[in-house]
């Protein structure tokens, strides 16, 4: 992964950052992860079209959502508003996290106490409770300083960042 400059930010953005990227180094088997805001916009993401070994295998085979970090979080999103749909409906509280299975790979949406939603996409090759684990911890962390301040904060670091490549 290669992280956007984190040059200007405060010490908690700084840190969900640091956060971050220590889920997609520690954890085999990850190819992207998102954070989105409870409105659907992505805070902040490992974004694997930066990523140089990403770029490589999608050109041999894909490895992700088209889009890279966009796209995971508009499906982390849906698959957010479906679910606390779904929720309402049944009355059976919120939800908790979603996982979704397929023959290539996983999908796993994990709420954050603010909302926001940690969406994270898995090789086949991964362990999903490894993978779990790893967010709860990453939410048990992150969940508590994901203020309104910080979210404008990284939603304006990410639209810097966009700019700033040419994208």
């Amino acid at each position: 992964m290669t992280a956007p400059s984190t040059f200007g930010l405060s010490s908690e953005a700084r840190n969900l950052h640091w956060l971050l990227s220590n889920l997609v180094e520690e954890v085999p088997g990850i190819q992207s992860v998102a954070v989105v805001s409870s409105d659907g916009l992505l805070l902040l993401s490992s974004d694997p079209g930066r990523n140089e070994a990403a770029r490589e295998a999608r050109n041999e085979k894909r490895t992700g959502p088209r889009g890279s970090a966009a796209d995971l979080a508009t499906i982390v999103s849906g698959i957010g508003s479906l679910t606390v749909g779904t929720a309402r409906l049944m009355d059976f509280g919120g939800v908790k996290h979603t996982m979704i299975a397929m023959d290539e790979g996983s999908l796993f949406v994990m709420s954050i106490s603010d909302g926001s939603l940690l969406g994270v996409h898995g090789s086949a090759e991964c362990d999903m409770s490894v993978v779990a684990y790893h967010m709860a911890l990453f939410v048990g962390r992150a969940g508590h300083v994901l203020t309104p301040e910080l979210r404008t904060e990284l939603r304006k670091s990410l639209e810097a960042d966009a700019t700033r490549s040419g994208r």
